[in-house]
């Protein structure tokens, strides 16, 4: 038996293919638990559309993250922290530190986006890089300078 399947199952499949499974199975797990629904014209319309509209977000989001990464790359954030002489800082910048100076120069950006490896600990000029859409990655450039 053929179904499209709701959501991602467990080495069945994920969300929006149509596999083909045993009869019961369908019956009696995926049908009770909204998992799965059958093959119909109808359901396959509607599969059609779905993927229609997930397609056109999909490009509405890279268009943005396009826009945005332009703004980034030409962009050059300044953190300013606490140094000794020899320019090593007293604590670390952090990808919290350079999501909160994003923040406040007006990018909103996911945190988890900021591909910081390692804290900077010292003065100096850095490029960060952001994931803004699978496809999009933009550098930043990072300035820290002494406070």
């Amino acid at each position: 038996m053929e179904v499209i399947l709701n959501k991602d199952v467990a080495d069945i499949g994920k969300a929006g293919q149509i596999v083909k499974v045993k009869e019961g199975f369908a019956r009696n797990f995926l049908f009770p638990q909204n998992l799965a629904k059958p093959v119909t014209s109808g359901s396959l319309k509607i599969l059609e559309q779905q993927k229609q509209i997930k397609f056109e977000q999909s490009l509405k989001q890279k268009e943005q993250a396009l826009e945005l990464k332009r703004r980034l790359d030409s962009f050059s954030l300044t953190i300013a922290a606490l140094a000794q002489d020899e320019e090593k800082l007293y604590g670390s910048i952090s990808a919290q530190d350079v999501f909160e100076a994003l923040k406040n120069e007006g990018f909103l950006i996911n945190k988890n986006n900021i591909n910081l490896i390692d804290p900077i600990k010292s003065l100096g000029i850095y490029e960060i890089q952001v994931d803004l859409h699978p496809e999009v990655t933009a550098k930043l450039k990072l300035w820290v300078v002494k406070k």
